[in-house]
């Protein structure tokens, strides 16, 4: 049985705005509903290899080894700007990001994938954040922080597809203004800039 601390604790630690979070956002803003739902669902998947190897103390390696961690967080960096520069690129373009391409949905879903993959900080919190919660004395110890996952996995889900929802509600109001739009599509670049800029500075 999970403890309502963890699930106090989880669900405080998904709302907090994030890459992940911004990016869903973004595309709820620019592309729409449906559109944030792929969003929610790639950031989602995209903890799963984290958790996986935390559990298994896989994320160990990743703390220790200096370089391994150096490589992986140049890679974050350098992916996120380029979502950067992909956004204020589509700002500058005759057609605007939000018009629906066949394949879009599907890219962005690797897109978000993608965002969490690539951030090593993950690996290292969940190696930090999910042993805390295990209760002393529990029978079996890596079944109880695969549930913990899932339970952290399905909040993450509920959590970004309210956030894209709600950004495409607001959607509605500001899609007859090409000026907003690009606007916005700037800002959230500048953001990626930002976390990319963050991701960089950490330290193991």
């Amino acid at each position: 049985m999970l403890t309502t601390e963890y699930l106090i604790t989880s669900f405080i630690v998904v709302l907090m705005p994030g890459s992940g979070v911004i990016f869903t956002v973004s595309i709820g803003l620019i592309k729409g509903g449906k559109a944030s739902i792929f969003a929610a669902i790639g950031c989602t998947v995209g903890i799963v290899p984290h958790l996986i190897a935390s559990v298994f103390g896989l994320s160990a390696i990743l703390h220790a080894s200096a370089l391994v961690f150096q490589v992986f967080k140049l890679i974050g960096v350098l992916y996120l700007l380029y979502l950067a520069w992909s956004l204020w690129r589509e700002s500058e373009s005759k057609e605007f990001y939000y018009q629906q391409k066949v394949d879009g949905n599907m890219r962005i879903a690797l897109r978000a994938f993608l965002i969490n993959i690539l951030n090593p900080k993950l690996s290292i919190f969940f190696l930090a954040f999910l042993p805390q919660f295990v209760p002393v004395g529990v029978s079996s110890p890596l079944s109880y922080l695969l549930v913990m996952s899932a339970v952290f996995m399905v909040l993450t889900l509920f959590v970004f597809i309210g956030y894209g929802l709600l950004a495409n509600h607001v959607r509605h109001y500001i899609l007859e203004s090409p000026k907003i739009m690009q606007g916005i599509q700037r800002v959230f670049a500048g953001l990626f800039v930002v976390l990319g800029a963050k991701l960089a500075a950490m330290e193991r």
